[in-house]
């Protein structure tokens, strides 16, 4: 039997908001989840220019720096490379069945929305999707436009669910990190993963 709660894959894409990433892997760590990571050339680039970090591209050398980074337990954190066909997420036998895309670009939501499957970020939310299983997509992108807007209507009619990441202000956040828990909070009750750093409304205002 596994010693961790259930598996989940988080997808890392080029779109602003590389910190939402960076907490929704630390809250899920701290949950005992094991994670898959995909993470994106593009993403790599946003993660150095957003907040100055370097994610190694050798998808070991980016399980290790993340694991030391989130002080993982062994083997609870495993990033694969963008052509690791062979790997759980690629298999509707062994993919698990959520996967959480943070950010999303607009790019990856059409593409995800066509069923292109070019790279393995794709191919795991297509078979995530086939496999009825829980896709959720933060896209990150603003003024949507007509093609943006029928993207999502396409895959939240198949069941996705489609998260703007849109932070609220009614709980009063003091800092940029207070706008960053209230979106993973969301992400983490979608998830069903339990979390206490964004209070349920009318808990606290």
């Amino acid at each position: 039997m596994s010693e961790f709660k259930e598996k989940i894959t988080v997808a890392i894409t080029g779109a602003s908001g590389s910190a939402y990433a960076l907490r929704l892997i630390e809250c899920l760590v701290a949950a005992n989840v094991q994670i898959y990571v995909l993470c994106s050339s593009a993403a790599r680039v946003v993660f150095d220019t957003e907040v100055g970090l370097k994610l190694p591209a050798s998808p070991d050398a980016a399980t290790k720096f993340l694991s030391e980074k989130f002080k993982a337990k062994p083997s609870q954190i495993t990033v694969f490379g963008k052509e690791q066909w062979f790997s759980p997420v690629a298999s509707g036998s062994a993919a698990p069945k959520k996967m959480i895309v943070c950010p999303c670009s607009t790019g990856t939501l059409a593409a995800i929305s066509q069923g292109m499957s070019d790279n393995l970020i794709e191919r795991a939310a297509d078979v995530v999707i086939k496999e009825r299983g829980q896709l959720i997509l933060v896209v990150r992108e603003t003024p949507f436009s007509t093609i943006h807007l029928q993207n999502m209507l396409t895959l939240s009619q198949m069941g996705v669910t489609v998260m703007p990441a849109a932070p609220g202000f009614y709980h009063h956040p003091k800092s940029i990190n207070d706008l960053i828990d209230f979106m993973v909070g969301r992400m983490l009750d979608h998830l069903n993963i339990d979390q206490s750093i964004m209070p349920c409304w009318g808990y606290q205002i």
